[in-house]
């Protein structure tokens, strides 16, 4: 079985948004809108997920349009990254060791489908490449693997990945200072936490993606960043999980923290591929 964390280029228009979820059908477990990176992430899974990604995916580039579209966060295209995540029997997302076989297969599998469907070119990352590599080489000196050799008039191009679980984590600062924040989010970079600096409406933001959230989960980075963000005089005023996280990396962080860290069992892969009956 398969999780495929679908992000659109899209985060403000509610009516789109709740459009696309519709397009999801049962196989969507959650959705996250963010109108200050005008991005969503829709979460599927399920024995019917490759359709699912499918209808999402058409639907999305049909009514994206790059050409008007603004935010804060980097995007390749309007249907801007499908990763497809292998799920053990339990729900239980890929780790960091785990066999990718499946989702490679997917991912192929999808890859060919938007080139020859949506006209769409296709990236891929994952063992190969990694998502950083593919937005700073797409179209400069990295071709497409799939679909035509030119950015999609209105939707731009797509990063198709196999790879683990990872959580999606924000922390807001408490200052409009850009430069503040993305010297803290530096601080706290490195190959398993990638970080980025944005301005967003509250002020600044941390950005975050755990790679291994085994290891280094969510409670480890906020600390990091609080910490940092004190020796220049900030704190952290709020924290955000972005989709959903794998229970494991839930189970980790002490019951006492879960609210400040914005993180709660019944927001876990697990949890809602079982209440979807998945």
């Amino acid at each position: 079985m398969l999780e495929c964390v679908v992000n659109v280029s899209e985060g403000a228009d509610r009516r789109l948004l709740d459009a696309l979820a519709t397009k999801a059908g049962p196989s969507l477990l959650d959705l996250h809108a963010d109108p200050d990176h005008n991005r969503s992430v829709f979460t599927l899974a399920g024995p019917s997920v490759e359709a699912a990604v499918q209808a999402l995916a058409t639907f999305a580039t049909e009514c994206i349009d790059l050409r008007s579209h603004g935010g804060v966060h980097p995007r390749l295209g309007a249907l801007d990254v499908v990763p497809f995540v292998p799920l053990a029997g339990d729900g239980a997302p890929a780790r960091p060791d785990d066999d990718l076989s499946e989702a490679l297969s997917a991912r192929r599998r999808f890859a060919q489908w938007a080139a020859a469907e949506l006209g769409l070119p296709c990236f891929l990352y994952g063992p190969e490449r990694s998502l950083p590599e593919v937005r700073r080489h797409a179209f400069v000196d990295l071709v497409p693997d799939t679909g035509p050799p030119h950015p999609h008039p209105s939707a731009g191009a797509c990063a198709v990945g196999a790879r683990p679980a990872l959580v999606a984590y924000n922390l807001w600062l408490d200052t409009k200072d850009i430069s503040r924040a993305r010297a803290v989010a530096a601080a706290v970079r490195r190959p398993e936490v990638r970080t980025l600096g944005l301005a967003v409406s509250e002020g600044t933001q941390v950005s975050c993606n755990l790679l291994d959230p085994w290891t280094t989960g969510p409670a480890q980075v906020y600390d990091a960043v609080a910490g940092h963000a004190a020796d220049v005089g900030m704190r952290i005023s709020r924290a955000e999980l972005v989709g959903l996280a794998p229970r494991a990396v839930v189970e980790d962080v002490p019951p006492e923290r879960l609210a400040v860290l914005d993180l709660s069992f019944d927001r876990t892969v697990e949890a809602r591929l079982a209440a979807s009956g998945g």
